[in-house]
């Protein structure tokens, strides 16, 4: 197959999960053989490639950093580019972070996909490799194995120990359509976690408009009063255990599917359109990134 780019630019904005920061974003295509890469247009144009080596923090997001030029929560898009197939683009933004839209990677497929993408006549850099690569984290009991395949398959299980969510597990295969299956399913966060992330600087720009919250036991009111106060939001009423999800759950197993869409996107991030078989249990961006950063260094 060759390598493909978008037909047009596509431009979007919104506030960054982590910042509320409102940045506007302006995907363009870009010649064969480019990758993925990233433009700061407020730093006078520098750039930085979507690569596992280009890796700074990890905390609730990834984050990219090289020097000055920083681009964090770049997950979502770099995973809505896999799963349409898009192996070169420039995304132009004005600011530190991807803006976060609706939480899910929805909002680019359905401004790429019916316009279709652009054959660029040149083969496909697809990622493979020779031997299994596993990576564990001891002290959480997470863990990722990378297998040689002909084509890029992801089983996952998620387990929080939650009584609300449960264990869920899901599968990708291209050929199920990440369209319909993966990009609609929007990141999560449990209650009780939202204050203590405010308290360090993150989910500034999150609420229910961008992101599901898990319900896991109740919250004093004062919590949710300082959250409000820290958010310069009004918080819903909250039920005692549950899901508080904008329109409602898209799936039913909607958080092991952004789990999947998350590591995709990270994943990605191995230079070049994967083709491995993935299995995950309890990833999150810290293995994700591990993981192909494992395969930047063996992979072919």
């Amino acid at each position: 197959m060759n390598q493909q780019t978008l037909k047009n630019a596509y431009s979007f904005q919104g506030p960054g999960l982590h910042t509320g920061k409102t940045v506007h974003l302006r995907l363009c295509p870009a010649p064969a053989d480019t990758g993925i890469v990233f433009v700061r247009t407020d730093l006078d144009g520098a750039s930085i490639p979507a690569l596992a080596s280009m890796v700074g923090s990890t905390s609730r997001s990834t984050h990219l950093g090289s020097g000055r030029v920083k681009v964090r929560t770049v997950e979502h898009l770099l995973s809505a580019l896999t799963g349409l197939g898009v192996d070169n683009a420039i995304a132009e933004l004005d600011g530190s972070e991807v803006p976060i839209l609706d939480g899910s990677a929805e909002p680019y497929v359905n401004a790429i996909e019916p316009d279709g993408l652009l054959d660029q006549g040149v083969p496909r850099k697809c990622v493979t490799v020779d031997e299994e690569i596993i990576l564990r984290n001891d002290k959480s009991g997470a863990w990722i194995k990378i297998s040689p395949s002909r084509e890029f398959t992801v089983d996952i299980t998620i387990d929080f120990n939650s009584s609300v969510m449960g264990v869920q597990k899901c599968r990708f295969m291209h050929a199920d359509g990440y369209a319909n299956a993966v990009a609609p399913c929007r990141t999560f966060c449990f209650l009780h976690e939202i204050l203590p992330q405010l308290c360090v600087g993150l989910i500034k720009g999150g609420d229910l408009d961008n992101a599901i919250v898990v319900v896991e036991k109740p919250v004093p009111r004062l919590f949710m009063r300082l959250a409000a106060r820290v958010l310069n939001k009004k918080i819903p009423e909250i039920p005692s255990k549950g899901y508080l999800a904008g329109g409602g759950l898209r799936f039913p197993d909607e958080c092991c599917r952004h789990k999947l869409l998350d590591l995709i996107g990270d994943l990605r991030l191995c230079g070049g359109m994967p083709c491995f078989k993935v299995e995950a249990y309890k990833p999150g961006h810290a293995l994700n990134t591990a993981a192909a950063k494992q395969i930047l260094k063996v992979a072919k």
